[in-house]
């Protein structure tokens, strides 16, 4: 466990100090939001966030490579680890370039499918699927190339249209790595399996430059990720569920998990990113319907919709960070432990994330706060 916080710690600090370079060449290149009338923001704020995280990813690969433990791993293990991490600096080339010149949509879902087939080539992609009676289907290639890219490209655009709010999307993808850490971790504790610790360092990774992010995307942000960081994101986090759900078979999960063994290498990766996904698809479907394209901008996601019952910008982050964390977590803990009190605790999680939600803002409507007068 040392290391893998070494790594989280690498991964976050050059993240951090590579964020204030970034954010200058953002301003001396013209990379900056303007403001729009589907954007929160009051004042231009400068992009190129992905690179700075696509540095603190590599440098805590590098890191990881020397440690005593992680350094004596199968070399599949980092070879998984690579190919990401390349695909993920292919997607975040194209986001860059969008956030200097705003590439169309169909432009960028190309890169998107370019950096998928890339880890379809080098053999990073789902191989098997779990059957209702256990045990695992073996996919034909061309069945694992088609569901790979469809969960990358998925995933990518999910995290992309859930970056709405100052330091939202940073949040979320970070409690999704840090809840599939908290599995790949356990499961090679208890079961042995190797081609899960390439996972757990992706997603410690990828928590830490969540983290190292942050302070300068929280609200009022200094820096926006842009395309270039979520995108980025979105296949790193979609690269390392598929490292190790996609790879292993159900056979090699110990037995005791209050989930069906032969659901969780399914289950797990859609519950971390329920809350982008869910956007993503509500987004499709009421762009569809108005007779629109679904990648058309519009300001009826989520996290508008808090805005609009009366939540502040921060309370609209945290309540979906909360709403995140309860499903990520929660799925995590009901795959490894089983009893009464992990259902209680995960019953009071959800009152009190439904009740901060919903509650809160009628009581501040009818009881409101009172004007300081300073």
């Amino acid at each position: 466990m040392r290391e893998y916080i070494l790594v989280f710690l690498v991964a976050a600090s050059v993240t951090y100090l590579l964020t204030v370079v970034a954010r200058e060449i953002a301003l001396r290149t013209g990379a900056v939001a303007q403001v729009r009338d589907r954007d929160v923001h009051a004042v231009p704020i400068p992009y190129f966030g992905g690179p700075a995280m696509l540095g603190g990813l590599w440098a805590a690969f590098l890191v990881a490579r020397e440690l005593p433990f992680l350094s004596r791993a199968n070399e599949l293990v980092f070879h998984d680890i690579r190919v990401v991490l390349i695909a993920g600096s292919m997607i975040c080339v194209v986001g860059v370039i969008d956030d200097l010149i705003e590439l169309d949509a169909l432009t960028k879902l190309g890169g998107q499918v370019l950096a998928a087939a890339f880890l379809v080539l080098n053999n990073v992609q789902y191989s098997n699927w779990p059957q209702p009676g256990g045990g695992s289907l073996v996919l034909v290639p061309e069945q694992a190339a088609l569901l790979t890219v469809f969960v990358v490209v998925a995933t990518v655009n999910a995290v992309n249209m859930v970056d709405g709010l100052d330091g939202l999307a940073t949040g979320v993808v970070g409690i999704g790595a840090i809840a599939f850490f908290a599995f790949a971790y356990e499961l090679f504790s208890n079961n042995g399996l190797s081609l899960s610790i390439s996972s757990a360092v992706l997603c410690v990774a990828l928590a830490g430059v969540c983290a190292g992010f942050l302070p300068h995307n929280v609200y009022p942000a200094r820096l926006f990720m842009g395309d270039s960081g979520s995108m980025l994101i979105g296949l790193v986090l979609s690269g390392g569920a598929i490292a190790l759900t996609g790879q292993i078979d159900v056979r090699d999960l110990s037995e005791g998990a209050s989930l069906l063994p032969t659901l969780l290498p399914i289950i797990l990766p859609i519950s971390i990113l329920i809350v982008p996904l869910a956007d993503l698809v509500l987004a499709v479907v009421r762009r569809t319907r108005a007779g629109r394209s679904p990648f058309a901008p519009d300001k009826q996601h989520l996290h508008h919709r808090l805005l609009e019952i009366g939540h502040s910008h921060r309370r609209a982050v945290i309540i979906m960070w909360m709403w995140a964390a309860m499903i990520g977590f929660g799925t995590v803990f009901a795959s490894l432990y089983s009893g009464r009190l992990m259902w209680a605790v995960m019953a009071l999680g959800f009152v009190v994330t439904l009740a901060v939600t919903f509650v809160l803002p009628r009581l501040r409507t009818i009881h409101p706060l009172p004007l300081r007068h300073d």
